[in-house]
């Protein structure tokens, strides 16, 4: 359809036409899809794709000094993010998501227009911040840029395996665990077939654990924790007696635990763990949808255990250790160069189901990292 705008004979969308007034053009704006927060599940409840809303916005066509605008090609969606659909998080450095407003989280995208002097059109960059939409303008002060040769152009493993969750297997087992060559030590992982979960059993035995077990939900994420990235064994702990399979495949008790779920699982875990042992306490994904304290309490019975054998279990947050983030991330991508960290992904296509990757995530449905492709 076409517009008359002084002598020049302009094409515009329909929605254009009718920002246009007495012959001038309103200032221009392009169209973009984004996902905004549609409703809370409440603290007690449990998220569902409809919590989320896939709606059209504008945003600016012509963009600041200082600002970027970016192409969204990859999101992370993480157990994290429940506490966000919460009008109060429960954490001092997590902001809650308010409703009819854009979600936003981890994401990669590549510049199409830069007015900051860090960054060029054509740039692949990254933010923990990244607004749930097509397209955005974001302040170039908050970016990094990323060199996708470092992991052999995967750039959506810079939000998992060479990311913050890599950086938090990694910093958590070196921080917390204590973990030593030589010492002969057992570790344990719970929700070993996440994102997190994956990766730290295999860093676990790359920084010196002589013996990994892996508990998870199904007979097929068991069967890839042993045969594609190196577990000694794996529970599935909707089958059997969990404490009955970790005597047998723990002969010598538990040295170091790395702990993303909580509840009952970490109960039968902490009962057979050794004097003076650890707890690398990652995450509690069993208790996301419970209105508790973070960390939630141990039970009496168990809390007993964990005091009388000196078992230590601190919170441990990786934005705290920040300080070691290029070496270790650097690490982490020769490890995956190398082939020593195996990477699994689980993708869905499109922004549209971004609810939908969320609510699969949270109920076990992904192995290793959940991922939304946006944009090729």
């Amino acid at each position: 359809m076409d517009a008359e705008v002084g002598k020049a004979h302009i094409s515009f969308p329909v929605s254009k036409l009718q920002k246009i007034q007495c012959g001038i053009a309103a200032k221009a704006e392009m169209i973009i899809q984004r996902v905004v927060l549609n409703s809370r599940p409440g603290k007690n409840g449990v998220p569902v794709a409809e919590n989320f809303r896939l709606e059209e916005s504008t945003i600016a066509d012509a963009i600041q000094a200082g600002q970027v605008r970016v192409r969204t090609l990859y999101l992370s969606v993480d157990p994290y993010m429940r506490c966000r659909m919460n009008e109060d998080t429960g954490s001092d450095y997590l902001l809650p998501w308010q409703l009819s407003e854009v979600a936003d989280g981890g994401g990669i995208g590549v510049v199409e227009e830069s007015k900051h002097d860090n960054f060029a059109k054509g740039d692949f960059v990254i933010s923990f911040n990244w607004p749930w939409q097509t397209v955005a303008i974001l302040d170039g002060s908050l970016l990094q840029k990323l060199i996708p040769q470092l992991v052999s152009g995967r750039l959506s493993y810079f939000l998992g395996a060479a990311g913050i969750t890599g950086l938090t297997a990694l910093l958590g087992i070196k921080e917390k665990g204590h973990v030593a060559v030589g010492a002969n030590q057992t570790m344990v992982v719970s929700g070993a077939a996440g994102a997190c979960g994956s990766l730290a059993g295999q860093i676990g035995r790359l920084e010196g654990c002589s013996r990994v077990v892996g508990i998870a939900g199904t007979d097929e994420k068991c069967s890839i924790l042993v045969q594609e990235m190196g577990f000694d064994a794996a529970i599935n702990y909707k089958k059997g007696n969990v404490a009955e399979q970790l005597r047998e495949f723990c002969p010598g008790g538990v040295d170091v635990y790395f702990d993303n779920v909580g509840g009952d699982i970490s109960d039968t875990v902490i009962s057979q763990m050794n004097q003076n042992s650890h707890i690398i306490l990652c995450g509690q994904i069993s208790q996301y949808n419970k209105d508790v304290p973070y960390p939630p309490p141990l039970s009496p019975d168990i809390e007993k255990i964990q005091k009388e054998r000196n078992i230590t279990r601190e919170r441990f947050l990786v934005l705290n250790y920040m300080d070691k983030q290029e070496a270790s991330v650097l690490q982490l991508c020769q490890w995956i160069q190398e082939g020593k960290l195996k990477v699994r992904e689980t993708v869905v296509e499109g922004l549209a189901n971004i609810g939908a990757a969320f609510q699969s995530m949270m109920s076990g449905g992904n192995i290793g990292k959940q991922i939304v492709s946006v944009s090729k």
